[in-house]
């Protein structure tokens, strides 16, 4: 498996990467609610997912092995993770692990000594377990009952 940057004509196996990950592992946050669901989803589309890739200002990363989409992260120059969903075939193989690491890197590269995102309720203990820590009151998102800020601190030297 290489993690590597996304280009654009992998928009199509990413997009469904993102949108299984959130229909088959995100129970905990959407509960089978079809509203839920639909609002979640809308803006996981081929399009979109392109245009991220596309964007400067928003690195892009996928988990390829051998030409298959295993998992998809995403960080902003900000030092935000937006992204980092793994195809339900590949739960708990390691690679989220690997994609986290990926992020860390990148945003250390660009400088910062932190990184901040906002986890589902499905990936809050993942987080926990590799340093993250809680950055805020819960929030609620696309109707989910809670999104948790969380923060972490990069190691000296990243």
């Amino acid at each position: 498996m290489l993690i590597r940057p996304a280009h654009e004509d992998d928009a199509g196996k990413a997009c469904e990467v993102l949108r299984r990950s959130i229909v088959e592992l995100c129970e905990a946050d959407h509960h089978g609610d079809p509203d839920i669901l639909m609002r979640w989803l809308a803006n996981n589309t081929i399009g979109n997912v392109a245009a991220w890739i596309r964007d400067p200002d928003h690195r892009i990363f996928v988990a390829d092995d051998g030409g298959r989409i295993l998992a998809v992260g995403g960080i902003k120059t900000s030092g935000e993770i937006t992204l980092n969903y793994v195809s339900p075939d590949a739960r708990f193989r390691g690679v989220s692990r690997a994609m986290m690491a990926r992020l860390e890197e990148t945003a250390a590269a660009d400088g910062h000594d932190d990184t901040f995102l906002t986890s589902t309720q499905t990936a809050r203990r993942f987080y926990l377990s590799i340093g993250y820590r809680p950055a805020g009151e819960p929030q609620r998102k696309l109707g989910t009952d809670a999104s948790y800020p969380m923060r972490k601190q990069l190691p000296a030297g990243a």
